[in-house]
This record gives structure tokens, C-alpha cells and sequence, in this order.
């Protein structure tokens, strides 16, 4: 089983590194949970070393 990271990308298109080495559903949990608060930034998890954005809910999301 791999480890997991949280990304975000705010409102300009940029894209930060906000968690890594996390099992899925720990970095799954996270993810939600800043969503929850309403934040303007997208998050997503992905697993360490992809490129592509996956929503906390395991949905891929365009960037």
C-alpha cells in the first residue's frame, strides 16, 4: 500500500503540498475537513508521486 498527499489550489491556479505520507483515509479526512470549512481553495488527495487531482471522495476532479 502506497502513502497519500493533500493538495491545494487556490483561487490564482496555484498548487501547494498542504500534507504528505498519509494512509488514504487519513489524507481523505483532511481533505474533507478543510472543504467543510467553506475555504475558496480546492484540495484533493492524491497518491505521492501522481500528478492529477483526485477529490476527497476518491472522485477526479478537472484542474
Amino acid at each position: 500500500m502506497g502513502t497519500y498527499r493533500v493538495m491545494r489550489q487556490d483561487d490564482n491556479g496555484n498548487r501547494f503540498l498542504v500534507a504528505k505520507g498519509l494512509d488514504r483515509a487519513e489524507a481523505g479526512r483532511l481533505a474533507a475537513g478543510f472543504e467543510a470549512r467553506g475555504h475558496k481553495q480546492m484540495y484533493w488527495v492524491e497518491a505521492d508521486g501522481e500528478a492529477g487531482p483526485e477529490a476527497a471522495d476518491g472522485t477526479v476532479r478537472n484542474a
